[in-house]
């Protein structure tokens, strides 16, 4: 969702291309899937991943913090924004071990 210069990508899980939920079991593989769905979601709506200024990442797992971490310093690094991790309860589907949402403002 964008309004005026600051978009919102709520929710993101790794779900395959057809909608399916991604079936890697590693929180690593999922997180990659993930920026790859976000990067398109800012690129359909004027920005790219240099203009994220919070994440909030959410893990079924806390032990995976350190792959999600890794993969996040690969997407965001540049960007370096604001961040929050916190262990949840459980996700809608077992399968998933994270989930990620951004904030992006964007200059033009």
């Amino acid at each position: 969702m964008r309004v005026g210069n600051v978009i919102a990508v709520a929710g993101t899980t790794a779900l395959a291309e057809d909608g399916s939920v991604m079936c890697a079991d590693d929180a690593y593989g999922q997180a990659r899937r993930i920026f790859e769905i976000i990067a398109a979601s800012l690129g359909e709506l004027g920005a790219d991943l240099n203009d994220v200024i919070r994440s909030r990442i959410y893990l079924a797992d806390m032990s995976d913090f350190a792959a999600v971490a890794e993969v996040h310093a690969q997407y965001l690094g540049a960007a370096a924004p604001a961040a929050t991790c916190v262990q949840v309860s459980a996700f809608v589907d077992a399968r998933m071990r994270v989930e990620i949402e951004v904030d992006a403002v964007v200059a033009r």
